[in-house]
């Protein structure tokens, strides 16, 4: 579940803006009016974890935590309780069955992400940044789930609480359309009629737009597709480090970041950064996790000739955004010059919009430099024509020294 902003509010609203999703109205099991009063389902709690994360992780990384977080309180000690999960476009509230007491009070946007896994629901909520490495090691031992490898990296305590239910998905689906519900209040009482821009008139608008991204000619020439052999000597790495190519990508895979000098993919002379590994040794990566495509390559240690086929890209993603008119939300949030959640289907997914990216300019103006309250301003009053050159921010980070590579 991808809450996403939408940057369409007003500038002088934009600093009371809670970080609820787009007013497009999500699909759930729920009245609103219920919702805005409350509504209750049956659950057993099962207890909670804690556990580290980046500030903005990806939508898979986010449920990675979810199932290691159900995973863990699956194997603790038994203490379940019965309970009743008030939800409401204010809070979620824990209530012990037989006497109703409150047993947990949640503001609603404390709520960063809701997995429904199976007959389970994990809630996770942000609590406060971890510092250094020994505080790390001092929460339980979340240290050793992190892939984190450096102390300087802001990491964020995760309190998963997770709970079982026959109406899992039910429950999810409520709290996320609590969200949306939520976010319509919220701009009623300011003054603005999320109805003003009907979902009609936007689907209209999606249908004159063909979808404009790089991709679909570029992966489509042949010339760009091609087989490249690395030699290398049994037990060497292969060096490189690998990044996702982002939530929204025509073809998710991994992109090469970075390669080691006079490492084997390096002196090969047949790959560059920004080039897409589609295969290594017959094996697809298309759609695969990054920590399943980090393992895949580190498992090519022993062998001495590896077959990859990648599809040559620049670093540099080309975005084209047309919006007619202020009205139009972009559907998308970003946080410090970093694509955060994309609305599917919207104007920003067509137009190339990848989750997990850096924005490097914007019309031909650098947004490195520039504070996250400018770059939304800049966004928000953007029409016609949009141009936008983005990339992995993992890659940016370490093509401007900000991370240390680590090769595999």
């Amino acid at each position: 579940m991808v809450m996403a902003v939408s940057l369409f509010v007003p500038s002088q609203l934009r600093r009371s803006l809670p970080s609820f999703p787009t007013f497009v109205d999500v699909p759930g099991p729920c009245d609103p009016e219920d919702l805005i009063d409350g509504i209750i389902f049956a659950a057993t709690y099962l207890g909670c974890t804690h556990l580290l994360s980046e500030r903005t992780p990806t939508k898979s990384a986010r449920m990675q935590q979810a199932q290691e977080a159900m995973s863990r309180v699956r194997v603790s000690p038994p203490s379940t309780a019965e309970v009743d999960l008030f939800m409401s476009t204010q809070r979620i509230k824990v209530l012990n069955a037989d006497t109703q007491e409150s047993l947990m009070d949640l503001p609603l946007r404390t709520i960063s992400y809701i997995a429904d896994i199976g007959n389970m629901v994990v809630l996770m909520a942000r609590g406060k940044m971890v510092r250094s490495r020994s505080a790390q090691e001092n929460l339980d031992h979340a240290a050793e789930q992190t892939t984190m490898s450096h102390d300087d990296r802001r990491l964020y305590r995760m309190i998963c609480h997770v709970f079982e239910s026959e109406d899992a998905q039910l429950i999810a689906q409520s709290i996320g359309q609590s969200f949306s519900v939520a976010y319509q209040e919220f701009l009623r009482a300011n003054g603005i009629d999320p109805e003003d821009l009907s979902q009609r008139e936007y689907s209209d608008l999606l249908n004159t737009q063909d979808m404009y991204n790089d991709d679909l000619i570029h992966f489509s020439k042949s010339e760009n597709c091609r087989d490249v052999y690395i030699e290398k000597q049994k037990g060497e790495i292969l060096g490189v480090v690998i990044v996702e190519s982002g939530w929204g990508s025509i073809l998710p895979t991994v992109i090469i970041a970075s390669m080691m000098h006079a490492g084997p993919a390096e002196k090969s002379g047949r790959l560059n950064i920004g080039d897409q590994i589609m295969t290594i040794n017959g094996t697809s990566l298309v759609g695969l996790p990054l920590s399943t495509c980090q393992s895949i390559i580190k498992g090519l240690k022993t062998q001495c000739r590896i077959k990859m086929n990648i599809v040559r890209c620049p670093p540099v993603t080309m975005v084209l955004i047309r919006r007619p008119d202020l009205r139009y939300q972009l559907g998308f949030s970003v946080q410090n010059g970093i694509i955060c959640s994309l609305m599917r289907g919207g104007i920003a997914e067509r137009g190339g919009v990848r989750v997990g990216h850096r924005i490097i300019d914007i019309n031909s103006q650098s947004v490195v430099a520039t504070p996250h309250e400018k770059i939304v301003q800049i966004l928000s009053n953007a029409m016609g024509e949009i141009h936008m050159k983005t990339m992995p921010a993992a890659m940016y980070r370490l093509l401007t020294a900000q991370e240390q590579p680590v090769y595999i």
